[in-house]
């Protein structure tokens, strides 16, 4: 029965053990009366206590039997083959793993070790697939510190793309060797550096397919002159991000969450801020919400504890939100 199968599907030249075959029926007479016939002149009739003395009820016997090994054959996927049908999705998330430019981007072995161990708190992967950016994006990364995303990015656009490092004199200084270290010897050749402080951000209109604030759009709330951080004019900053993505470009947001309903002064003092801020405001300037994750979310956080505290510190409760400018 498994030869004819294989013979009913095989097509010229192909071989039947391949699996890869396009079933065709064909209802020529010479090959039902040549090919069949001599094929039913082959068949045995089994387990048949009463001789068949006609030798043509024998003939018809194995026709039919035949028949119906060809018509189980035709019949669709998934009745005749369910045991490869449900192995498939296996294989294809096996597959999908494998080629996910986010999980490459974060198994890369040029990534520092200090980076490998935040992932854990951080899960890059899960934030990068939200996000959705893409090999030859140009991204803006706004404050990017120490660059911890600005490696996973520059890895993801690849060297059709580039990614803008935002930073200003606070970030720099806050940063240190670890911003200076990630970009000496031209480590990440498709980045380059834009210095911008607060209130001078000027960009090209449409010019970034995506651009990424990450646990800084608190900081639109916070003034210090301690470490030089200027009071930014929130609504100016917006509609220059607004500005500067491309229409139909992604805006990722990852921040620390404060207490349901506190104010935006939050920013200010415990370096939190509401979503629900975040989303009325980004939404205010045009930003449509396309994506939220709770992959960063603890339950156990006090929202009333700055996030430097130490009991808290790199396990706060942080939301991941995607935003779309429209086209």
């Amino acid at each position: 029965m498994v030869l004819a199968c294989a013979f009913a599907h095989s097509g010229p030249g192909e071989d039947p053990a391949s699996g890869a075959y396009s079933p065709t029926v064909h209802t020529e007479g010479t090959l039902l009366d040549g090919t069949l016939g001599g094929f039913a002149g082959q068949l045995q009739v089994l387990s048949n206590p009463h001789p068949i003395l006609d030798p043509t009820m024998r003939k018809i016997i194995a026709l039919l039997t035949f028949a119906s090994v060809i018509a189980g054959c035709d019949r669709p996927a998934s009745e005749t083959e369910s045991a490869v049908s449900e192995s498939e999705p296996a294989a294809a998330a096996v597959v999908e793993a494998e080629v996910s430019i986010y999980a490459a981007a974060v198994a890369s072995e040029t990534r520092p070790e200090a980076d490998r161990e935040s992932d854990a708190g951080r899960k890059p992967e899960a934030v990068l697939e939200l996000f959705g950016i893409q090999p030859g994006d140009t991204v803006l990364e706004m404050w990017a510190g120490g660059g911890y995303y600005t490696e996973l990015l520059a890895d993801v656009v690849g060297e059709s793309g580039k990614v803008v490092v935002h930073a200003n004199t606070p970030i720099l200084k806050f940063a240190g060797e670890a911003h200076t270290n990630r970009h000496a010897e031209n480590r990440l050749p498709n980045t380059e550096i834009l210095l911008a402080e607060n209130n001078t951000l000027a960009l090209e209109a449409d010019s970034f397919d995506a651009a990424t604030i990450i646990l800084n759009y608190h900081d639109l709330y916070w003034a210090s002159e301690d470490y030089g951080w200027d009071q930014i004019d929130v609504p100016a900053f917006l509609a220059e991000l607004y500005k500067g993505i491309k229409p139909g470009g992604t805006l990722g947001i990852v921040d620390h969450q404060a207490v349901s309903g506190s104010p935006a002064e939050t920013g200010n003092t415990l370096h939190r801020i509401d979503s629900a801020i975040v989303i009325a405001e980004l939404e205010g300037v045009g930003f449509v919400l396309d994506g939220e994750s709770n992959e960063l979310a603890n339950p156990e956080d006090d929202h009333t504890k700055g996030v430097f505290d130490p009991e808290i510190r790199g396990k706060t409760d942080r939301y991941v939100l995607s935003f779309r400018k429209p086209e």
